[in-house]
């Protein structure tokens, strides 16, 4: 890319957000199981987010909150444990939670309301003490019947629970002669959901003979940033953009999640996962589900779903000729050395499991035939990077004949969802001057320059909507088998051969470059781009933008 500018807005004061804000609508009283209640997603992300409700007001005022974890933990240990927990990542400044201090009142009246279950739970024992902690919970918090089970357990696990929840009776609805649900239960999965298309079926059929679709809700962390939100709200409320979102105006589309980190801790569980698996039917494909999606005709739950799932059916199955795999290499990255993939604790000295991958997906309707869906994700890459960048078609060069331009950059419509949330334009404008000169510039925002900063780890709009019964950014059963079948042939073929080796801290494997290049020349866009062409930095002198 050539000299990029970026014009941004002069950063406001952020009480310029004058716009009056909807109220939230009260969550309804609830308790909430949470199963592996002493686990890394526990304290990082789940407790973390049940507080930042509690800071914000939006937690019920009639909440509880009961822990289910093996181990010697009893509720006092838990709670001390989940604070320092809290402290610490207050302390370290890192990842998303970014609050400044705790907020001790609000921390003490969640905790207060901790009550904790220790046992195995795969046995019938650990459910019958369970349902007494349910009830003695309605009966002291007045909860109204109303509970949530959180499986921040093991995938394997998942059909355990349901059914002895369901042979318990503890997922039971009550409701009123007309059949209007007077108290509900409902129940909160994350993935993996199956590691590949029959295990998911079976999955989907296991848990439908105890649960009703509408009380299932498949968690995504992904779904909860606001920049993923806003994608529909972006398309939608502007009349500007829907007009041109199809196959006239739009070359193609790419959709990147880049990590810096590698698979550090978690070597048993990628080596039985993969970075396909572990991203793409989940993470990747919801963000290219609601990029291309059509117009639903409201924004309830049902006629959203309905539309990303009409997308997901109508992607053919990804060939294996259209997809690359890599795996990290020993190099530099952060200033650092990084060892290799196989070097990595809990990992086989021969792993054949892809750290990287890259497939073209196609849309096979209307709105998108003859446009290439370019997805990849990967760890140990030169930069953190999430984003989807949409890459208009060329302008005609005949205009231009006779002028000293004789190229004309691609115009991109950029939504960063991670590091930097925000949306950018890129498109020509001539230098100041005598001669035809142009040159690329960016507009750009950011959520940091228009709106208050917010703690957030992505899960806090998801707990909120499952207390409200929103199912709108949750993958339906049918949604997940499409996930599944659209990646089947790449999983199959993978199972033999080895992943081409690219060094840590690159932009990962050339075969990735091939597979995008052979469609006419295109390239990705840099995970890690230089600084004047990443619209991070501060707008150069105008002294300085001319070639």
């Amino acid at each position: 890319m050539a000299d990029d500018t970026a014009l941004r807005p002069v950063a406001r004061p952020q009480t310029k957000d004058a716009a009056p804000r909807h109220k939230l609508r009260p969550a309804d009283p609830c308790t909430m199981v949470l199963f592996g209640a002493t686990g890394d997603l526990a304290k990082r992300l789940v407790i973390p987010a049940l507080y930042n409700l509690a800071v914000s007001g939006a937690l019920p005022e009639r909440f509880a909150l009961i822990g289910v974890a093996r181990g010697e933990d009893d509720v006092k240990s838990w709670r001390d444990g989940l604070h320092t927990a809290l402290k610490a990542m207050v302390a370290s400044k890192s990842g998303t939670f970014n609050a400044d201090h705790i907020d001790e009142t609000a921390w003490a009246k969640l905790a207060d309301r901790m009550t904790f279950v220790q046992g195995d739970i795969t046995t019938p024992e650990l459910y019958a003490e369970l349902n007494a902690a349910l009830d003695l919970s309605e009966t002291t918090y007045k909860t109204g019947g109303n509970a949530i089970f959180y499986l921040a357990v093991a995938d394997r696990l998942f059909g355990t629970v349901v059914q002895n929840l369901g042979s318990g009776g503890m997922v039971k609805q009550e409701v009123d002669r007309k059949g209007a649900i007077k108290s509900w239960r409902r129940v909160i999965i994350e993935k993996p959901f199956g590691h590949d298309l029959p295990s998911a079926r079976k999955l989907n059929a296991d848990i439908a003979k105890v649960l009703s679709e509408d009380q299932i809700f498949r968690i995504d962390h992904f779904l909860g940033k606001d920049t993923v939100q806003s994608i529909m709200a972006f398309r939608f409320a502007n009349g500007l953009f829907e007009p041109i979102w199809n196959r006239d105006r739009i070359d193609h589309v790419q959709i990147s999640a880049a990590e810096t980190v590698g698979v550090e801790q978690r070597g048993q569980f990628y080596e039985q996962t993969g970075a396909l698996r572990d991203m793409a039917p989940n993470h990747l494909l919801s963000l290219l589900s609601l990029v291309a999606m059509d117009p639903p005709n409201s924004f309830e739950a049902s006629a959203v779903r309905e539309k990303k799932a009409e997308v997901l059916a109508a992607i053919p199955a990804v060939k294996p000729s259209a997809a690359v795999r890599g795996q990290y290499a020993a190099g530099m990255l952060g200033g650092a050395k990084k060892a290799a993939y196989r070097q990595e604790p809990d990992v086989a000295k021969d792993s054949d499991v892809e750290t990287y991958a890259a497939v073209k997906l196609e849309v096979d309707n209307w709105r998108w035939s003859g446009v290439p869906f370019y997805l990849r994700t990967g760890k140990h890459l030169a930069a953190r990077m999430t984003e989807i960048a949409i890459r208009f078609k060329q302008a005609p060069y005949a205009v231009f004949r006779d002028t000293p331009v004789n190229d004309l950059p691609p115009n991109w419509l950029v939504i960063r969802i991670a590091p930097d949330e925000g949306i950018s334009l890129q498109f020509e404008v001539k230098r100041r001057g005598p001669v035809l000169d142009l040159a690329p510039v960016k507009m750009e925002f950011r959520y940091d320059d228009w709106f208050p900063k917010e703690p957030n780890v992505g899960y806090e709009t998801l707990l909120y909507d499952v207390m409200i019964g929103d199912p709108t950014l949750f993958m339906r059963a049918d949604m997940v088998e499409h996930g599944w079948r659209i990646l089947e042939p790449v999983l199959k073929a993978w199972t033999k051969g080895a992943p081409e080796p690219y060094a840590s801290g690159s932009e990962g494997p050339e075969a990735a470059d091939t597979l995008i290049a052979k469609d006419g020349g295109r390239e990705w866009r840099p995970v890690a781009p230089p600084p004047d062409q990443r619209g991070d930095a501060a707008a150069k002198p105008a002294s300085d933008q001319r070639a």
